[in-house]
Formats: structure tokens, sequence, C-alpha cells
């Protein structure tokens, strides 16, 4: 069964990366819940997408720059007030939960690594219990390549539509393998039978991402694709329960 991931918990159900909607994500028949990860000044992980606060709170700054105190006091957009989680809240959320994680280590506002992060990251998890229910995504093959050398845990590389037509399916399989990148992620539009094809004979997993509309989330289901993440979970589970209903 192609397996659904809400991403950021939900975005247009809920906002982005909500309290709200990571609570009501492990309460889903979901199979996965997206988060991101950025650093703060004084060693705290924060979930959320950018690397600054600029575009979906009302406060502004680079997440690595600031404390963890002035991130938390943040409001996220269309969230009833709410603040930005941190790794260990996340994890109370989703213990109880069947729920699994899909965790994206996310670069810097440089677009480059937070040095030392992948082990902070593990080590939080592993903390909390939690990194044995952890698959771990990037766009950054270097991310990817530290996770390796910290972790044996499922890693995604996740390729942009630029980087998928600047490499080209066969040059993009040659930079997976030779980094030993078991599964890869492009965005749904770029999807098609042809290079699933090409992906699973390569020996590797085939999932998309930004799977938000109905027809997107067609296309994924269609294609039976390991996994889609999605804005829309309530509307992804409802589109592939309807194909697993019994005739009437």
């Amino acid at each position: 069964m192609t397996r659904i991931a809400s991403h950021r918990g939900g975005t247009l159900e809920y906002g982005d990366s909500t309290p709200a909607g990571f609570r009501a994500t492990a309460q889903m028949a979901v199979e996965e819940v997206e988060f991101d990860l950025h650093p703060t000044a004084d060693g705290a992980i924060i979930v959320h997408h950018d690397a600054t606060l600029d575009k979906t709170t009302d406060s502004k700054g680079a997440i690595v720059t600031m404390t963890k105190a002035q991130v938390c006091e943040a409001t996220i957009n269309c969230s009833g007030g709410a603040h930005p989680l941190t790794l260990p809240q996340l994890c109370a959320i989703f213990r109880d939960s069947p729920v699994d994680f899909r965790c994206e280590i996310k670069p810097g506002p440089d677009g480059l690594p937070y040095p030392g992060f992948v082990a902070q990251v593990v080590d939080a998890l592993e903390g909390e219990g939690m990194v044995q229910r952890t698959t771990f995504s990037s766009f950054l093959i270097a991310t990817l390549d530290d996770l390796a050398l910290t972790i044996d845990r499922p890693r995604l590389w996740l390729v942009s539509p630029p980087v998928l037509r600047q490499l080209g399916p066969k040059a993009m399989l040659e930079l997976a393998q030779a980094y030993e990148v078991p599964e890869i992620g492009v965005h749904v539009d770029t999807a098609d039978a042809a290079l699933r094809a090409q992906v699973q004979d390569a020996g590797l997993d085939f999932g998309v991402w930004a799977a938000h509309t109905a027809d997107q989330i067609d296309a994924a289901l269609d294609l039976g694709v390991k996994v889609f993440t999605t804005d829309r979970p309530s509307l992804a589970i409802a589109r592939r329960a309807a194909r697993t209903a019994p005739a009437t």
C-alpha cells in the first residue's frame, strides 16, 4: 500500500508546522508525519520549515542566530496563536501514536548544512526513543552522507525539479548509488511510470512529494509509489480509502 506522509503536519489544513496540525496527524490514518528541523544558537532543535521565521510567523530572524526562548515567542501564522515546537515536544505528541517520523534535516540560511547538526538530531531522537521510528531526508547529498556515517537508518534523497532536469535520471541514479542512498523522492509533477521504473530497476525505492491536490494525490496512487507527502492528509486518506473500499 502506498504510504501517506502528512507534510509539516498538514499545512493546507492546519497551517505550517503547527502544534494543532501535528496533534491531528498523530490521530490520523497516515503512516508518517513529515517535518523539518533547524538548530538555535543555544543548542535547541526547532520544528520549522524555513531557516528563518520571516514567512510563516509574526517574527523575523534566522533560527540559528536566535535562542530557543526567542524562537518560541514567535506566533505561527494561521495557528490560533500557537508557537513553534521543539523536537522533544514533537516527540511527545507522537510517542504513543502509530504514525512514524519522516525527518528532513534542513540547511541554514546560506543553503549549507549546519555543522554538527546531524549528530545533534540523531542524539536527540535517540534520547527520546524515536530514532528507530525515523526515516531521514534531505535535498543535500552532503547531509545524507553525514547521516550514513552517523546512523544506520533509512535515508531519502529529495530531488528537486531543477536538479532532475540538470542531471537527468541516469546521472541522478548513478549519484544515488555512489552515495548508497536507498530511496529517491521527486516532485509529483515530475514523476511518471518511466522514471519510477528506472528508479526501481536500479534497486531504489521511489516516492513523490508535494501531492496536494486531488489530481496529484491520484497520480501518486496510480503510480504506486512507496510514499508521498501531502499538505492535505485528510483528502489523501479519503482518496486512498475510496480505492480500497469494497464494491457495493
